[in-house]
């Protein structure tokens, strides 16, 4: 799954995290529950409610995924949290009913139905015995928001026709977790599914431990957390691939866009960043080669390749220096409810501002 849409319709608060190096191994034997517990309620900020409550789901998250809690991470998490949801598990988004209005007509207007058929059909009434129209005029939350559009695709039969089993809400909880990720990576979740994973995911223990894995449950080289905060909202190594195609830029002249994305995924069709790469003759790969090793970039084995070493070896030759094998991937974030120019850059520095405030209370 390469980028887990925060870039897709209503990503809450825009996505971060950090972490530098994997960082998951056992919880040391002299640490114990309650005195991480207390040292999670220590970091976090002041205007925090239900201190303990967030504690424990927390510690939850990192002991069932062997993550260590120390402070880089656990401060990473808490960075995350606050620039997402500002610790509330459950979000009212200003203009909700508007987005959701739009985003029905928007599916409608694609299928050709015409628009008063649709608000016809969401006069009826709905399971909790309001009409759905009435729901979406007054849903406040993305919690809301999904339960009425699962609802609707369960009970009204233009829902099937226009949403399908696809629910419009991509991302939920306190940290913003891609639905789709969770669903992936549901097989260790440590308690009892309250429904469906989707529904685990908007409540405040589920969101914590997708979150925490979707920041931390990877491998990474990175030198400082600012770049995991990056992968949060562009898809794991997306900062050290971006770095791969800034070298490859270089050396192939073609101008590329530094997104994270080194191949067309789902598809055996060549992308730009193949295509540059296949154009340095200096590499002397064959195609399937250049192919082989691109499909690893969702890996930390993507960096063991050749075909990584031969591009930074050219390069830097080239260059003269060392080259970084990370860099900030330059993404703008999409969202109806964002109005300025915002990238992934700007995320990933605002939540490293919150990690260092978090820092700091240690």
């Amino acid at each position: 799954m390469r980028r887990f849409p925060h870039l897709t319709f209503l990503p809450l608060a825009l996505l971060v995290l950090a972490g530098c190096s994997h960082q998951t191994s056992k919880t040391s034997p002299a640490q114990r529950p309650a005195d991480v517990k207390s040292q999670i309620s220590h970091l976090l900020p002041a205007h925090v409610k239900d201190r303990d409550g967030w504690a424990s789901d927390i510690y939850v998250a990192f002991n069932s995924q062997q993550i260590t809690p120390d402070v880089s991470n656990l401060c990473a998490v808490i960075a995350v949290t606050g620039q997402e949801s500002n610790f509330s598990a459950d979000a009212t988004v200003p203009g909700l009913p508007k987005i959701a209005w739009a985003e029905i007509d928007r599916r409608a207007a694609q299928l050709h139905i015409p628009s008063f058929l649709v608000r016809t059909a969401l006069m009826i009434n709905s399971p909790n015995g309001k009409s759905y129209a009435y729901r979406l005029d007054h849903v406040s939350s993305e919690k809301e928001l999904s339960a009425v559009f699962d609802d609707f695709i369960d009970m009204v039969p233009m829902g099937q026709k226009l949403f399908g089993n696809l629910n419009p809400i991509h991302t939920g909880g306190p940290m913003q977790v891609s639905i789709a990720f969770a669903e992936a990576n549901a097989k260790s979740y440590p308690y009892q599914v309250d429904g469906s994973v989707r529904r685990e995911v908007f409540s405040r223990r589920g969101g914590m431990w997708f979150g925490t894995r979707h920041l931390l449950g990877y491998p990474a080289n990175y030198p400082s957390p600012l770049y995991r905060f990056a992968d949060f909202n562009a898809g794991w190594y997306a900062s050290r691939n971006a770095a791969f195609q800034s070298a490859v830029s270089r050396l192939s002249g073609i101008k590329l866009a530094l997104d994270g994305d080194l191949i067309n995924y789902g598809s055996e069709s060549a992308g730009s960043t193949e295509k540059a790469v296949r154009t340095i003759k200096r590499l002397d790969y064959s195609d399937r080669a250049i192919r082989r090793a691109l499909e690893k970039g969702e890996s930390i084995d993507f960096e063991k390749t050749d075909l990584w070493k031969s591009v930074f070896a050219l390069a830097e030759k080239d260059a003269g220096k060392k080259l970084p094998r990370e860099v900030l991937p330059g993404i703008k974030l999409e969202s109806p409810k964002i109005t300025r120019n915002l990238t992934t850059a700007w995320f990933a520095q605002r939540v490293n501002s919150r990690y260092q405030s978090c820092l700091q209370r240690n």
